[in-house]
């Protein structure tokens, strides 16, 4: 019977360092090696669209489409598209929050790069995946770690001509020269914050700084940019489009996340400073060779953007503190989401919540909304919160929240309101707000129009008029439309509350029988 390695690891004893590396390589099958470091990789959130076009090649293996990365694990359990692991669960850090850390007795494995991509290469010819979502606990050092990926994506990309969607989430500490490699070889790269603020990150993350983390992130960001720029499109990447409203004449030209300074992303060369990166070496292209051994310069860097996850609910940050941090991470690093994780407890520690609290996954859904709402909607967090309620109440969606605390601007008289007024009532959104601007210059409109036009009369008729009515009686009171609009959302906010009991990460094996090593 196999006996898992669980011996805490002694860096200064060098000879018993090197025999457990080589127990956690080479001691398991890949069989049992992917069932540890998928496991271990499910705290990690991917679920996103890849963001990235790339048509197939002939000789090569795979595309991406921008839409066609799906979850890479759902609910309902009817598909992986994302094979999500770790290069390694072992870690010399000793993060409070990780299930991975140094101090837990938990199985260690890691895989060599060639049998990785065997593993991509094999799942991906047998339709279980479109795409690799890579992460790695820290192997030695930093960049020993980033070296390890490097090679994996490296062979990835040239001695099995993937050219299918890879995202990579990078570790903080490690050299331009290796996240120049990666952000060539890779769609997407993630630097993650982890946590809004210096203090809980210190507290929670010893080994790791905000400067760790929001050097390289602005360093991606400006080398994105900068190869933006040399194909002629415009520097930024999000805002150009998605993320439009978050403008840069809401703050300073310098600004700060918890004291720590950050840039502001411009709309020409002179504002995101490519001469000076160049300069520096912070256009990570210019540090990579030419050539196979070096990346093909060819390949855009990191075409899907850059992305970052905070931590939900293991420190006491309120939600104005995480969307104030958020809004100026999209507004500074042009990034392509910030994804937040509700923090499952699962590490004995008096700086966490005990073990058994529920995770916050009601709360994590509202902030996501929250989100959607700075990028699509035009609102900012101090609108969204306040010093003096700094949390949304859980039982409406952020959108209602606002509006029952702004009374005085309802109702709105869809007939006459502007696409900008529009889009800040409750139950209309950007299309339907457009359709009632194109239809009123035709003909009358009815409630009954509004809701084939896509608009949410359950929400909405609290904060409209249609010529001039309501669609019933309602007092314009906080209190009574809050009490109903959360009477209405109550068995969704239960089925999101205990979707953690229902539903668990899928494995490859459940669907597809076991497979050999």
């Amino acid at each position: 019977m196999r006996t898992y390695v669980r011996k805490r690891i002694d860096s200064a004893n060098k000879c018993s360092y090197n025999v457990y590396m080589s127990n956690i390589i080479s001691g398991f099958t890949t069989k049992e090696k992917l069932e540890i470091l998928a496991d271990a990789a499910k705290y990690d959130v991917a679920c996103t669209s890849s963001g990235v076009d790339r048509k197939g090649k002939k000789g090569e293996l795979g595309n991406s489409k921008a839409c066609g990365i799906c979850h890479s694990f759902a609910a309902d359990g009817r598909c992986i598209s994302l094979l999500k692991v770790l290069m390694t669960n072992h870690c010399v850090y000793d993060c409070k929050y990780c299930i991975n850390r140094r101090s837990n007795d938990v199985p260690r494995a890691a895989f060599e790069p060639e049998e990785l991509c065997n593993l991509v290469i094999e799942f991906y010819k047998r339709n279980y995946i479109e795409g690799l979502f890579f992460s790695s606990g820290v192997m030695v050092s930093p960049d020993y770690t980033s070296e390890k990926m490097c090679e994996t994506l490296l062979l990835l990309r040239t001695k099995y001509h993937f050219n299918g969607y890879i995202h990579v989430k990078t570790i903080p500490g490690t050299s331009d020269e290796l996240i120049a490699k990666i952000g060539l070889l890779a769609d997407r790269i993630s630097v993650n914050l982890e946590l809004p603020t210096a203090e809980s990150l210190k507290e929670l993350a010893p080994n790791k700084n905000f400067s760790k983390i929001l050097d390289p992130m602005e360093k991606i960001s400006d080398t994105i940019a900068a190869h933006r720029l040399a194909i002629g499109k415009d520097a930024r990447m999000e805002r150009a489009n998605i993320n439009r409203y978050l403008d840069n004449s809401i703050f300073n030209s310098r600004m700060t996340i918890d004291g720590e300074k950050v840039k502001a992303i411009g709309d020409g060369r002179e504002n995101i400073g490519l001469s000076r990166s160049v300069n520096n070496k912070t256009d990570y292209t210019a540090l990579v060779p030419q050539g196979k051994q070096g990346g093909d310069l060819k390949r855009p860097f990191a075409p899907a953007g850059q992305s970052t996850q905070m931590i939900i609910g293991a420190t006491p940050e309120s939600d104005l503190t995480l969307l104030e941090t958020t809004q100026r991470l999209y507004q500074a690093y042009d990034l392509k989401r910030v994804f937040f994780s509700a923090y499952i407890p699962i590490n004995e520690d008096k700086a966490l919540p005990a073990i058994g609290t529920a995770p916050p996954l009601l709360r994590e859904h509202r902030l996501y909304q929250a989100d959607w709402l700075l990028r699509y909607y035009g609102f900012q967090a101090k609108e969204l919160l306040t010093e003096q309620r700094p949390f949304f109440n859980e039982q409406i969606d952020p959108k209602c929240d606002w509006a029952v605390r702004h009374l005085e601007a309802f109702p709105v008289e869809v007939k006459t309101a502007s696409y900008d007024v529009l889009l800040r009532v409750p139950g209309i959104g950007p299309k339907s707000a457009m359709r009632i601007i194109n239809s009123r210059r035709y003909g009358a409109l009815s409630f009954e129009s509004l809701k084939r036009m896509g608009v949410v009369l359950k929400r909405a008729h609290y904060f409209i008029t249609c010529n001039g009515k309501m669609m019933f009686k309602t007092r314009i009171e906080e209190d009574y439309i809050t009490s109903r609009l959360a009477d209405s959302e109550s068995k969704e906010n239960w089925r999101i509350a205990h979707q953690n009991e229902q539903f668990h990460q899928m494995t490859l094996f459940e669907t597809y029988g076991a497979m050999s090593s």
